[in-house]
């Protein structure tokens, strides 16, 4: 077995619950590199919804709320609050997190506060029988948009940016050693850390988003249809940017500003 993977999961409760050719495997690997590249594992505290991709971390060797459908945000900022010595990654879903947990989202991007947050975006959701997601590409025909999706989907980076998010980042399955080094980034930023994963669902999206459900193809086609961001230069039309938008590291971080508003008025330590 792998020396990670074996240092950092719970090998009692293998084989996982992911289907073959998913994604969240080499998301789950990344986050065990940038972890294990910092040596703050102990220092770490993980936080996941409800869905395929909230099951990443319930299989790490570190201590794990595995909380309700679209609430992993918000039990991550109460345990921010009540532990901000403790450096909290949160584990969720286009689905878990862009709809039922979208107002959580939001909230949290405009706080600033001390999070890192991995969104797998599958475009789907998987594991409840493919139903459309906020994400999923117009025209689909999931179980819920038979005749194709008529909503625009929702972009993620583009909408904690415009909430102030001060470390924003996107990169595919296709791109692990990237990925890995944008989760290890997003740990050590002080501030909201916002990680959007574009990930393969062969068995649901397969079918309904991408008319494919080879993995290997699937991810050949994140290439192909993804590039490099630049700052200052101009969009791709028809394709998707990948890379570091933001990482602003003098953006106040919410707690922060609560300490200095409580010393302030004579009551902070």
């Amino acid at each position: 077995m792998n020396r990670l993977y074996e240092k950092y999961i719970k090998t009692e409760s293998l084989p996982t619950l992911f289907c073959p050719g998913c994604g969240n495997g080499i998301v789950q690997y990344a986050a065990i590199e940038a972890m294990d590249s910092l040596g703050i594992a102990e220092d770490i505290a993980c936080v996941s919804g409800i869905g395929c991709s909230s099951w990443i971390p319930c299989y790490f060797k570190l201590d794990v709320i595995h909380s309700m459908h679209g609430r992993a945000i918000a039990f991550a900022e109460g345990l921010k609050l009540s532990r901000p010595d403790k450096k909290i990654m949160v584990f969720t879903g286009d689905g878990d997190c862009m709809a039922i947990g979208g107002n959580h989202l939001i909230h949290a991007a405009a706080r600033n506060i001390d999070l890192t947050v991995v969104m797998v975006n599958n475009n789907i959701y998987g594991m409840t029988g493919g139903q459309k997601s906020p994400t999923t590409p117009k025209g689909s025909k999931t179980k819920t948009s038979p005749f194709g999706s008529y909503d625009e989907p929702m972009d993620g980076c583009k909408l904690v940016l415009s909430l102030g998010a001060s470390h924003v980042a996107r990169w595919t399955v296709a791109h692990p050693v990237q990925l890995a080094k944008a989760i290890e980034e997003g740990l050590q930023h002080r501030g909201f850390s916002f990680i959007e994963v574009l990930a393969q669902c062969p068995t649901q999206a397969g079918k309904s988003v991408y008319g494919e459900k080879d993995p290997a193809k699937i991810m050949e086609w994140y290439k192909e249809i993804t590039y490099r961001y630049v700052e200052g230069e101009p969009d791709r039309d028809g394709m998707i940017p990948i890379g570091t938008f933001r990482k602003d590291e003098n953006a106040k971080e919410y707690l922060e500003r609560i300490q200095e508003k409580l010393k302030a008025e004579g009551i902070g330590r």
